[in-house]
């Protein structure tokens, strides 16, 4: 069975942030093979979705979400039924506890 993967608005938001920063900073180029990348790993999981692990910054809160990473960057999801919701695509060399408690358990 195959899933759908849709992106969250904060999700979309977190990609052009991704993007244009390195953009700014570095290269366009640079900028495009990045979120090629994300958004290849992001698409992957409409086959194995559940291929993620638990956020250990939500253990004992909600174990609903999963994430894979590319690092430095973390892929937050969750799966019901068969669509697969792309939640935040963070850099994980930030303090992210703060963000993803107030992303996903609002």
């Amino acid at each position: 069975m195959e899933y759908k993967v849709e992106f969250s608005v904060d999700a979309q938001n977190d990609l052009f942030d991704i993007y244009y920063y390195i953009a700014v900073n570095d290269s366009f180029e640079r900028a495009d093979k990045l979120r090629n990348k994300l958004l290849g790993l992001s698409l992957s999981l409409s086959k194995f979705p559940f291929r993620g692990h638990i956020l250990p910054e939500l253990k004992g809160s909600t174990e609903n979400f999963l994430e894979i990473t590319s690092y430095p960057y973390r892929i937050i999801y969750e799966v019901i039924v068969n669509i697969v919701t792309i939640h935040c695509i963070l850099d994980g060399r930030r303090n992210v506890q703060d963000l993803l408690k107030e992303r996903l358990l609002r």
